[in-house]
């Protein structure tokens, strides 16, 4: 029996009868899921093996989605793409990569998002980032944008595009680099492959500098990246090391349930 349900995912991230093909209802939709469902790295279960390109949608939109516990890039921009799809939205995956993804693993699929074709724009859509990144979705074009007190801007690096972005304060900061080629789930076996190695070689300690979650609200983000606490209100960046233990806990908690302001 199939899981998956627009109805029932419209509902759960605020959208219910957003059923629209338009940008007002696109941004809708994008804030909306970011508000309601967290990035959360912490949610896959990798004990019978890492599934990127096999993944189990149905299975993945019961944790993700109607349980609220999230997910990354590989759960919820894939679930959010069919989502898009299913509404009648032109929707196109994309691989990105982030410098220090790059370094570790030297993959430019360490990251997952997604290309919406609307009345003759392109649209970057990405829910599944733990940020700070773009809370609506960002025009594809040379201009620079701007988001809730933050700015956007897409920069030609040789074949590659940075997405880069500024707070009210903060310098000019790349969030990742991509380009426009279209991809397809496949592609991701050998960040697969990648991930099932760390995994078997990770023998570390547990002790929260692993974490990694972020959740939107209506104008700004959190961001709990290990120790470092990041919030991002109306543009103005807060940084805070987390050294209690206890804290450090409670934070993750809030974050992951939405109950952190």
């Amino acid at each position: 029996m199939n899981v998956f349900d627009v109805e029932r995912y419209l509902d759960r991230i605020g959208c219910a009868g957003a059923t629209g093909v338009d940008i007002a209802t696109l941004r809708k939709l994008h804030k909306k899921h970011l508000m309601a469902i967290p990035y959360n790295g912490a949610t896959q279960d990798f004990s019978d093996g890492v599934r990127l390109v096999g993944l189990d949608e149905d299975a993945t939109f019961e944790s993700s989605v109607v349980q609220g516990r999230g997910g990354t890039c590989f759960q919820l921009n894939r679930l959010f793409a069919r989502l898009l799809t299913e509404l009648g939205y032109d929707v196109t995956l994309l691989a990105a990569s982030t410098a220090e993804g790059w370094e570790a693993s030297g993959l430019d699929v360490e990251h997952s998002f997604n290309r919406v074709a609307l009345d003759g724009d392109e649209w970057l859509v990405d829910v599944g980032y733990p940020g700070p990144s773009y809370i609506e979705p960002l025009l594809v074009r040379d201009a620079v944008q701007s988001q809730y007190g933050c700015q956007y801007r897409l920069v030609e690096r040789g074949s590659r595009i940075a997405l880069q972005r500024r707070g009210r304060v903060t310098r000019w900061s790349v969030v990742y680099t991509f380009t426009m080629q279209p991809r397809q789930w496949s592609d991701w076996k050998d960040m697969e492959d990648f991930l099932a190695q760390e995994i078997a070689a990770d023998t570390g300690p547990q002790d929260g500098t692993k974490i990694l979650c972020g959740r939107t609200f209506d104008n700004g983000q959190v961001v709990l990246k290990g120790r470092r606490h990041l919030t991002v209100r109306d543009g103005r960046e807060e940084i805070r090391t987390i050294t209690d233990d206890d804290e450090h806990e409670q934070l993750v908690s809030h974050l992951l349930s939405g109950e952190f302001e």
